[in-house]
Formats: structure tokens, C-alpha cells, sequence
């Protein structure tokens, strides 16, 4: 079952829009055998010129799910933000039961077991020497999951990042799928010697 932490920036969430984020996220529970304890995060946001801005995050042990969207009625940008996630998660659903098909996996319910992975910011130049300043202004831990690199590629195009790492489901090591600059996809694999 999700619990949900509702936010909003620059416009008040009444209990009306709370209840409506809330029954709205929810419909996303039918899709799951066993729906996963996890927390939905819904931000809302009003701009000056009157646009609004629904984003929604839910981290499961399995994927990330996560879009936004932004129309000129807080409402409807919850409503389209919803209609994303439904069809990441039969993309997503379908692709797997495909792959799990194809190479007789068994055991594996609701896809494999997925985990976000997030850019760190890049080190801007000093201002005072011009070279680049060696201080880390964000970090963050991640739990690599076993997977093939079309489920890394399909876990990358999710989540909207440029790339991916993840565990490779045959040898264990740690790869790297990323979007090149031409758009198609390429792979970095390491090993341990």
C-alpha cells in the first residue's frame, strides 16, 4: 500500500487536492500482485504565469517510478501526470514478461529488481585560478541490481537520465548503459582482475 508526503510550492494543498493526488496515485496499485509498501512523493507547483506543475516520485525495491507534467490546470497536470506512469508501468510489465519468456526466468514477479541511479552534479570551475574546484557537493549511495542492459537501457529511459548503472544479471560486474550523443545507446563493462 503507497503512503503519500504531498508537497507544494507556491500554491497551499488543501485537503481537496490531497484527496485528489492521493485517489489519483492509488489507481496505480492495480497493477501489482502484491502492492509494495512505498512511499508516493507528489510535488505541486504553480508558476507566475499561472501554469502548474504535478511531479511524482515512487521509489519500489524494483523501479523508480517517476514523471511530470505541467498545464495550465493543477487538476489535469495530476491527471497526465498519472496517465505517464500507468504507461511507463505497462511498458515496463510487458518488456519484462517478454524477456522472462524468452529466457525461461522463473520466479520473477512484477519485473526484476530495480534500482534508480542519479547523476552527481559536475565540480564548476574556480573563479579564482580557473581550474576546476575538486569538492563533491552531492553524493548518494546506490544498491545495483541484477539486470540485462536492455532492462538497464528500458530503467535509463524511465527515469529520463543520460545513464545507467547496474549489476549484469550474467557476470555480476558492474556495467554502464548511456545515451549517446547520436541517440543511440552504448555500454561501458568492467571487470574485476
Amino acid at each position: 500500500m503507497f503512503t503519500y508526503n504531498v508537497r507544494g510550492e507556491n500554491v497551499e494543498v488543501t485537503k481537496a487536492i490531497r484527496d485528489y493526488a492521493e485517489k489519483k496515485v492509488a489507481k496505480l496499485e492495480r497493477f501489482f500482485e502484491d502492492v509494495p509498501d512505498a512511499t508516493a512523493y507528489v510535488n505541486l507547483k504553480v508558476y507566475p504565469d499561472k501554469t502548474a506543475k504535478a511531479e511524482v516520485t515512487i521509489p519500489l525495491s524494483f523501479l523508480v517510478l517517476r514523471a511530470e507534467e505541467t498545464t495550465p490546470d493543477l487538476y489535469a497536470s495530476i491527471d497526465f501526470v498519472v496517465d505517464k506512469l500507468e504507461r511507463q508501468v505497462r511498458k515496463y510489465k510487458t518488456k519484462i514478461n517478454r524477456k522472462s519468456r524468452e529466457k525461461g526466468y522463473s520466479g520473477i514477479k512484477n519485473g526484476a529488481n530495480l534500482e534508480a541511479a542519479e547523476a552527481a552534479n559536475r565540480p564548476a570551475p574556480s573563479p579564482t585560478n580557473g581550474e576546476p574546484e575538486l569538492e563533491i557537493v552531492r553524493s548518494k549511495r546506490i544498491s545495483l541490481k541484477p539486470m540485462d542492459s536492455e532492462e538497464a537501457v528500458l530503467q535509463m529511459n524511465m527515469l529520463g537520465h543520460d545513464f545507467f548503472i547496474y549489476t549484469d544479471a550474467e557476470t555480476m560486474d558492474i556495467s554502464i548503459v548511456y545515451r549517446r550523443k547520436d541517440g543511440r545507446y552504448g555500454l561501458i563493462e568492467t571487470s574485476v582482475n
